[in-house]
């Protein structure tokens, strides 16, 4: 029980730091220190509790100058149809179909002209081709990470 307190008091504080920025950075020994816990009740708290599903993105660094750094981001309402699009696309696509995405996106103003001719230019089968993996694999992988980024503003 005192380790579920603990989690949920660690939990508030960074609610609580979060609500005045959209960001934090911590040191997991500060943090630890601080909330007289071990660094893993840290841990514990950011994997289950500040997840890409609760809103948060979380980066960490390691190492003797290491942090962990937690972002607030708004989900935005076209989530939904990104996540279809990111399950229509699968493992492989073609440059046609990844062109038709990249324009329904344009079109429903999701993406500016620029932010659509750069994605464009980076799934061009010149690009892909060179790079000796499978293009369409990489065409995939490549357009599933642009709109994971989209869904966060």
């Amino acid at each position: 029980m005192h380790n579920q307190n603990m989690s949920d008091i660690i939990e508030a504080y960074l609610k609580k730091v979060l609500g005045q920025d959209e960001q934090v950075e911590i040191r997991r020994s500060e943090m630890a220190d601080r909330f007289n816990c071990v660094p893993s009740q840290i841990n514990y708290v950011i994997n289950t509790r500040f997840t890409v599903q609760q809103g948060y993105l979380v980066e960490s660094k390691r190492g003797g100058g290491g942090y962990i750094r937690i972002i607030k981001v708004k989900l935005l309402d076209e989530a939904e149809m990104l996540d279809m699009m990111i399950d229509i696309i699968g493992k492989k696509i073609s440059q046609k179909n990844a062109y038709s995405i990249i324009e329904r996106l344009f079109e429903s103003e999701m993406l500016t002209k620029r932010e659509a001719n750069i994605m464009l230019a980076v799934m061009e089968k010149s690009l892909l081709n060179s790079s000796g993996a499978d293009e369409n694999e990489l065409r995939a992988k490549l357009l599933v990470a642009f709109l994971n980024n989209l869904k966060y503003e």
